[in-house]
C-alpha cells in the first residue's frame, strides 16, 4: 500500500505556512504517543501468553496499526477532513464523527488519570489490600507531608506539566518527546542489566514460551492479552494533529513506520528481560516488582532509577495525549468556533479543567487498572482497527480497491472478535472473584 499522493493536501492552503515539523521530530512524537504506559504492561502479557507467542503478538499488533493508519491517512486525503472526527463523519455522518470524539475522549482521559496515577505511585507509593508499597521519596526521607501523595501530584502538576500543555503545537513538544524515548530506553536498558546480572548468579525465574491451557476457561484468558498490546499501539488520535504539521503530509507515512519498528523492538525487549527477571511473580504493572527491597546497594539504586525515569517518562507522555484529547473535547463542544490555538481564553479553560479534573480523579481513584483493560477492549479497539477498517469499507470517495476492502474486513473482524472474547472473559473473572 503505498503512501498517499503529493498532489492532495492534508491542510487548506492558507495553513501551509504552520507546515514546519521534521520527520525526525514527527517520529518522536509518534514514538511517544505509543509508548506510554504501555511499556509497563507488556511484561505481564509474556506470562500470560508465553514468550514466543507474546513476541508475535506484538509483531503483528505492529503491522495491523501500520495498516490502519495508512488506510486512515489515504481516506482524509482523499477527502475534505483535516481530522480523524472528520474523516468518520464524512463516512457516516454525525454518529461517526461523535463516536470518534467520545472514544479518544475515554482513551485519552483514561490514560492521563492512569499517568497521575503511576507518577504517584512512584513517588509517594501505594496500598493494596494489606501490602503497603513504598515511593522513592518516602525510602529516602520517610513519610513526610510533603511527599504525600496528594503533594507530589500536586507538585508534578503545577510544575512539570502545566508549562508542558500550554505548547500550542504538537511539533512544539518534539524535544520533550526525544527525551521521552531516551527514558524508555533507560528503562529497558536498566531492566535488561538487571536480567543479566540475575542470569550471571543463577537467579532467574522460571519462564515459559507458550502459555499453559489447562481448560477452555485459560484459553480464554489468554485473549485478555489482547486488549493490552492494542492499547499500547494506539496512537491514532495523534495522527492527524501530527501530519498536519510536517512539510510534506506523506512524510507521515515513514514516521509512523519508523516508530513503529522503534517502538516494537522497545516492547519486545522489555517484555523479554522484565520476564526473565521476575517469573511467574510479575504483577501486572511491572513498577511494583522494582520497588521490592534489593539484595545489594546496586540493585536497590538502579530499582530507583528505573521508577523514577519511568515517571519523568510519563510527564513527557502526558502532554501528547492532552494535546489531541484538549482538541476533540473542543472540536465536541464548540465546532462552529475558530481554531482553538487562536482563542486564548477557550484554550486555557479548557486547560486548566483538564488538569484539574485528571489531578482530582488520581487521587480520589488509586487504582483504575481494569478501567484500563476495559478501555483496550472498546475505546482503543475502535480507534486503532475498527473505525479505519470502517472508513474503507464504506468508502465513500470510491478509492478502495479489493485488497483494501479484505484487509479492512479482516481487521475488523478480528478486532471485533477479540474485544469481545476479553470483555466476556474479564466480566465472568470478576463474576467468580466477587
Amino acid at each position: 500500500m503505498s503512501p498517499a499522493t503529493e498532489h492532495v493536501p492534508l491542510l487548506p492552503a492558507k495553513n501551509q505556512a504552520a507546515r514546519t515539523a521534521s520527520v525526525s521530530g514527527a517520529v518522536f512524537n509518534v514514538s511517544t504517543s505509543i509508548i506510554g504506559a504501555g511499556i509497563m504492561s507488556i511484561p505481564f502479557t509474556l506470562k500470560v501468553l508465553g514468550i514466543i507467542p507474546a513476541v508475535v503478538l506484538i509483531l503483528l499488533v505492529a503491522f495491523m496499526t501500520d495498516i490502519s493508519v495508512e488506510l486512515l491517512l489515504r481516506f482524509t486525503h482523499s477527502g475534505e477532513s483535516t481530522t480523524y472526527a472528520g474523516v468518520m463523519n464524512e463516512s457516516f455522518g454525525r454518529i461517526g464523527s461523535v463516536a470518534t470524539q467520545v472514544c479518544v475522549m475515554i482513551t485519552n482521559l483514561g490514560c492521563l488519570i492512569m499517568y497521575l496515577i503511576i507518577i504517584g505511585d512512584v513517588f509517594s507509593g501505594n496500598k493494596g489490600g494489606e501490602e503497603v508499597h513504598l515511593g522513592v521519596l518516602q525510602q529516602w526521607f520517610g513519610i513526610q507531608w510533603w511527599n504525600s501523595r496528594e503533594f507530589s501530584i500536586f507538585f508534578t502538576v503545577v510544575f512539570v506539566l502545566l508549562p508542558l500543555v500550554l505548547f500550542r503545537r504538537v511539533d512544539s513538544l518534539r524535544f520533550s518527546s526525544f527525551v521521552s524515548v531516551v527514558l524508555a530506553v533507560v528503562f529497558v536498558g536498566i531492566s535488561s542489566v538487571l536480567a543479566i546480572m540475575a542470569i550471571v548468579q543463577g537467579k532467574t525465574k522460571s519462564t515459559r514460551l507458550v502459555p499453559e491451557v489447562d481448560d477452555k476457561t485459560s484459553f480464554f484468558e489468554l485473549f485478555t492479552a489482547v486488549p493490552v498490546l492494542v492499547t499500547a499501539f494506539t496512537f491514532h488520535f495523534n495522527v492527524h494533529p501530527i501530519s498536519s504539521e510536517l512539510q510534506k503530509s506523506s512524510d507521515m507515512i515513514t514516521a509512523v513506520r519508523v516508530s513503529l519498528v522503534l517502538c516494537a523492538v522497545i516492547y519486545c525487549a522489555i517484555g523479554a528481560f522484565g520476564y526473565l527477571l521476575f517469573g511467574d511473580s510479575i504483577m501486572s504493572d511491572i513498577l511494583t516488582n522494582f520497588d521490592e527491597s534489593s539484595d545489594s546497594t546496586t540493585g536497590t539504586l538502579l530499582n530507583d532509577v528505573v521508577r523514577l525515569s519511568y515517571a519523568l517518562h510519563l510527564m513527557l507522555v502526558y502532554p501528547l495525549l492532552n494535546f489531541s484529547l484538549r482538541f476533540n473535547i473542543n472540536e465536541y463542544l464548540f465546532p462552529k468556533k475558530p481554531p482553538l490555538a487562536t482563542d486564548s481564553t477557550r484554550f486555557l479553560a479548557i486547560t486548566m479543567a483538564l488538569l484539574f479534573f485528571t489531578y482530582l480523579a488520581a487521587i480520589v481513584f488509586p487504582n483504575i487498572w481494569s478501567i484500563f483493560q476495559f478501555m483496550g477492549s472498546t475505546s482503543a479497539a475502535c480507534l486503532a482497527f475498527i473505525f479505519p477498517g470502517a472508513v474503507a469499507l464504506r468508502d465513500v470517495n470510491g478509492i478502495s480497491t479489493k485488497r483494501d476492502k479484505v484487509v479492512a474486513s479482516v481487521m475488523v473482524t478480528l478486532a471485533v472478535a477479540t474485544s469481545i472474547i476479553a470483555i466476556a472473559t474479564n466480566i465472568n473473572k470478576a463474576l467468580s472473584n466477587s
